[in-house]
């Protein structure tokens, strides 16, 4: 019985970090989405912005891989 109603109280705990996470996941996500808007009045491209921010988080190599490709596709294409 003790140990049925520790795994409760363990369970219960979990899910309730997970819940507040979430609320903070959330809060975190309006307050990009208003940092994005701001920057939009202000006459910034926010589709641009959204791509450097994805770039700035890869790695260097990752980074060069991915601009060589970019590059090659565009060349193939014409569009260089």
């Amino acid at each position: 019985m003790a140990k049925s109603g520790f795994a409760k109280d363990r369970l219960r705990s979990f899910v309730e970090r997970v819940e507040r996470l979430e609320e903070e996941r959330k809060a975190l996500s309006d307050d990009i989405r208003e940092v994005y808007a701001e920057a939009k009045g202000e006459g910034f491209d926010v589709k641009i912005m959204r791509q450097v921010v994805r770039l700035r988080k890869l790695d260097k190599a990752d980074f060069q891989e991915q601009e060589a490709v970019l590059d090659l596709y565009l060349s193939a294409l014409g569009m260089r």
